[in-house]
């Protein structure tokens, strides 16, 4: 099997999502995914967004072009997101346990940014 049928169906299952669950968040069949799952049908760069978007992770994670599945946007004094993460914060966003819980990772994820909004050190 391809490293984007592994991806998209292990992240579902983290996610605790069925194949009908996924399907009705990207607006698409059961057997859609189930074909993505499986191999027997590639999607395509459109889907393969809504289906990353879903999963909360990057197209480029299920393509296998990186290791790793989060998404870590870079987060200026004013929230937006246009400066590049430091060496530091990127070994945040890289060390995360991928075992915890989507729930401490949201924390974990807040308390960044909040330590950069803040430019303190945590």
């Amino acid at each position: 099997m391809s490293i984007t049928a592994n991806r998209i169906k292990e992240l579902r299952k983290q996610k605790k999502l069925t194949q009908s669950e996924l399907a009705e968040k990207i607006n698409a069949s059961r057997m859609a995914i189930a074909n993505y799952e499986t191999d027997r049908n590639n999607p395509s760069y459109a889907m393969l967004s809504l289906i990353a978007d879903a999963l909360d992770t990057t197209v480029e994670y299920l393509q296998g072009k990186t290791d790793s599945p989060l998404k870590t946007p870079a987060v200026d004094d004013n929230g937006d997101e246009n400066e590049p993460l430091t060496p530091n914060q990127r070994h945040i966003a890289y060390s995360i346990d991928p075992d915890v819980s989507d729930e401490e990772r949201e924390d974990i994820i807040k308390m960044v940014q909040l330590a950069m909004k803040h430019r303190r050190r945590i």
